[in-house]
């Protein structure tokens, strides 16, 4: 199958739950014309990992497909965040108070308001970004009560080679123990996992484009 039947297949996977799951069509390094035909099939979520990649891809695309929501999904240096604001609708990354500082100040002086996700290090590895699990609480009352920031759930990247479904659980009790909505958890190796485990927001990729 091409990339677009494999988008259809893992879609009608999704939406057989009706639930408000939100697939996110991974696109980083492939090229628009490759992503072109799931636009025109009418998807409008889709993920990127890196600012400047997104912008050159991207910023041409949305002058003729407007109600396309873009997804930063990679690890975002503070000094990017101005050109991210601007770009994308959610962020799905926010692991430091500088981070969190510099998106407060941005939308003070901006109408633009976007959606944050706060990346947690569910697995403690010292080679993955996030906040520390005991450390979430406080930076979510941080993000949401002082900076204003509008957070609407979590996001985690669970260890690899590990099963996935202990990590899913603790971010599911994390959501609901800090009134939250949304969990962004899947990848094309595991969505199926995150699902049972209340994830709406997948991050799916190398699935689709095989």
């Amino acid at each position: 199958m091409n990339s677009l039947d494999n988008y259809k297949a893992i879609k009608a996977e999704v939406d057989k739950l009706k639930g408000k799951q939100n697939l996110i069509v991974v696109t980083k390094n492939q090229s628009i014309e490759t992503i072109l035909p799931i636009i025109k099939n009418g998807h409008l979520h889709f993920g990127e990992n890196r600012v400047q990649e997104a912008k050159e891809k991207w910023i041409p695309v949305l002058k003729n497909y407007k109600d396309i929501k873009l997804h930063l999904i990679g690890k975002l240096q503070s000094n990017k965040a101005k050109d991210a604001f601007v770009l994308f609708d959610f962020i799905h990354t926010l692991d430091s108070d500088k981070l969190a500082k510099k998106f407060s100040e941005l939308e003070l002086n901006s109408e633009r308001k976007i959606k944050y996700f706060i990346q947690i290090n569910i697995g403690n590895e010292a080679q993955k970004n996030g906040i520390e699990y005991v450390r979430a609480k406080d930076f979510i009352n941080l993000c949401k009560n002082d900076l204003k920031l509008n957070i609407i759930g979590l996001m985690c990247i669970p260890p690899i080679n590990l099963d996935p479904h202990p990590f899913f659980e603790k971010m599911q009790q994390l959501k609901i123990n800090n009134n939250l909505n949304d969990l962004s958890m899947g990848m094309s190796s595991d969505y199926n996992e995150a699902l049972n485990f209340g994830s709406n927001y997948l991050r799916i990729g190398s699935a689709i484009f095989k």
